[in-house]
């Protein structure tokens, strides 16, 4: 009987020591994204429904974005394009799989305007709605590339803009170094 109890503790030793130990099978690394995205967006009213924009930003793995460069293809009544027309901001978080080189995450991006003051664009991707591949490694960061981020954008501001109600939405999608870019 001593011997059955010794070789269940001994078992239950082993098993309990083991916990935790467990090979990392999704091991991650650091990703940069930076350059140029470009996003369409999809749905709206009135001059809302013409917005599209290219920017460029930089970002490691999570945080705010550093934004560089942005511009409207067509701001209408809601935004004005130069150099004061509107402030960006936005966030990012995303992780990449060392094994595939995949990255999901997700992306948030606002646009304020000042002229004409109070119009509020603000993109919100999809969970996981962030995607593209990595060239990183488990001691260099990779480079994010074929990146696309998918989800809803809204508008809030003056009637002017968004065809009467004071707030309308979409979807969108956002490209990164691509001239154009489609729907999945």
């Amino acid at each position: 009987m001593k011997k059955l109890a010794f070789l269940t503790l001994l078992a239950l030793a082993i098993a309990v020591s083991s916990c935790g130990t467990s090979p990392n099978t999704n091991p991650t690394t650091s990703t940069s994204a930076t350059g140029f995205w470009e996003a369409q967006l999809i749905g709206g009213t009135g001059e809302a429904s013409k917005l599209g924009f290219v920017t460029a930003f930089n970002v490691i793995n999570i945080g705010p974005l550093d934004i560089t460069s942005f511009s409207f293809f067509n701001a209408g009544a809601c935004f004005a394009n130069g150099v004061k027309g509107s402030t960006e901001a936005g966030t990012a978080s995303f992780t990449t799989n060392i094994g595939t080189g995949q990255v999901t995450g997700s992306l948030t991006y606002t646009v304020t305007s000042a002229i004409p003051v109070g119009n509020v664009l603000t993109l919100t991707s999809n969970v996981d709605g962030l995607t593209g591949t990595s060239n990183g490694t488990t001691t260099t960061t990779g480079t994010l590339s074929n990146g696309v981020a998918v989800g809803n954008w809204t508008l809030t501001g003056s009637s002017a803009c968004t065809g009467g109600p004071p707030s309308v939405g979409g979807t969108f999608i956002m490209c990164q170094g691509k001239a154009t870019c489609t729907i999945p």
